[in-house]
């Protein structure tokens, strides 16, 4: 079998992959990204038309380092370049609006509360019962733009390389794949639902857990495009909806509601119950929308068991995973923390994203 040196390999070219392979390509370090389909794949988390990049959380932590990856998400939008981030005016609705706008205003972000009715003049096709939190630093992610983008600045990438195997004598790494090998000074692994099962093979073990999750892309209900805001309803719901770059859909989906799922053997079918689900939110919440889906795309979270990230590094393997469908609008600041792992740099990263925390009492949040 061939066998290859490389400062660097990354397992995983999605978004966390291909970001932080650009981070170190930035700094002129060699790497290898292997992806074991092709950047994009239906079975891969980071797929899709597009995300929600917000400030809005119910956590002042999570809001500043939302507005850290604001800024390196303006970075990457180079003069000539796509735009990356489009400006929409995000509502919070539900049980839980008053914890995250005390958590935007500790963390100095701009919001406003707004009176059903107020919000009602601005934004007609949006119906709740009760006030909402205006966020006006909010945004859409063209998040097929996003892959493209880091894509091509990951000059080692390389698809249709699955990776079998890794291995860390604590000098060098091995990782295996289906066509050859590589040494590297370190590895980063960020695959996603499939990073357990990888770190598994070098002896490190990691909680996570797949959901098959759906959305769904709806048509205005008078055929013209209703300037819709994003939405999402904090609490027991989790409803969320949001424009699609460049075309006259919104996206609409129910956080955390779909099954668990098997990474390597997804169910990419319609489900009726999902679809029904958010549909039913669809007709209380969004009257400017048709209730009958143009299309519904499957698509999978990689869970961490408290929703955190994990980001760490065990002897010379750096682990990125457990995105728990919320970590796309963190990208770029993600693989900037992983590359500074892998090179040994100085990072500030909180320990409640540690990977000790499953195996340590008292040293996580």
């Amino acid at each position: 079998m061939v066998r290859e040196d490389s400062e660097f390999v990354i397992v995983g070219g999605g978004l966390l992959g291909l970001a932080a392979g650009a981070a170190l390509t930035r700094r002129g370090r060699q790497v290898t990204v292997l992806e074991q389909a092709t950047v994009g794949h239906l079975g891969g988390g980071s797929k899709g038309s597009c995300r929600i990049f917000r400030l809005g959380y119910p956590d002042p932590e999570y809001v500043a380092l939302a507005r850290q990856a604001r800024q390196l998400w303006t970075e990457l939008e180079q003069p000539g370049s796509a735009q990356l981030v489009t400006p929409v005016p995000h509502l919070t609705f539900g049980s839980e609006l008053g914890e995250v706008r005390q958590a935007m205003l500790a963390a100095g972000a701009p919001c406003e509360l707004l009176p059903a009715g107020e919000a009602a003049r601005r934004y007609p096709g949006v119906a709740v019962p009760g006030p909402v939190l205006y966020e006006p630093g909010s945004g859409v992610i063209d998040a097929e733009a996003a892959l493209r983008s880091l894509a091509a600045a990951v000059p080692g990438l390389r698809e249709r390389a699955r990776v079998t195997g890794i291995g860390d004598d604590g000098r060098r790494v091995t990782v295996s794949t289906d066509g050859g090998s590589f040494s590297c000074r370190a590895v980063i692994v960020c695959a996603g639902p499939w990073t357990a099962g990888l770190l598994s093979t070098a002896k490190t073990s990691l909680p996570a857990a797949a959901t098959q999750e759906q959305v769904a892309y709806l048509a205005p209900a008078d055929g013209a495009v209703p300037g819709l805001p994003i939405v999402i309803e904090h609490g027991s719901r989790g409803f969320y909806g949001l424009p699609v770059p460049g075309a006259p859909l919104y996206k609409t989906g129910v956080h955390h509601a779909g099954p668990s799922a098997d990474p390597g053997h997804q169910d990419l079918d319609p489900d009726p119950e999902l679809a029904q689900d958010v549909l039913d939110s669809v007709r209380r919440h969004l009257p400017g929308l048709t209730p009958h889906p143009v299309s519904l795309e499957r698509c999978i979270y990689d869970n961490s068991p408290d929703e955190d990230f994990v980001i760490g590094r065990i002897g010379n393997v750096v682990i990125g995973s457990g995105t728990s469908g919320h970590g796309f609008k963190f990208g770029p600041l993600l693989g900037d923390w992983l590359a500074a792992l892998a090179t040994q740099e100085t990072a500030q990263i909180p320990r409640r994203f540690s990977p000790s925390r499953f195996t340590q009492p008292g040293s996580g949040r």
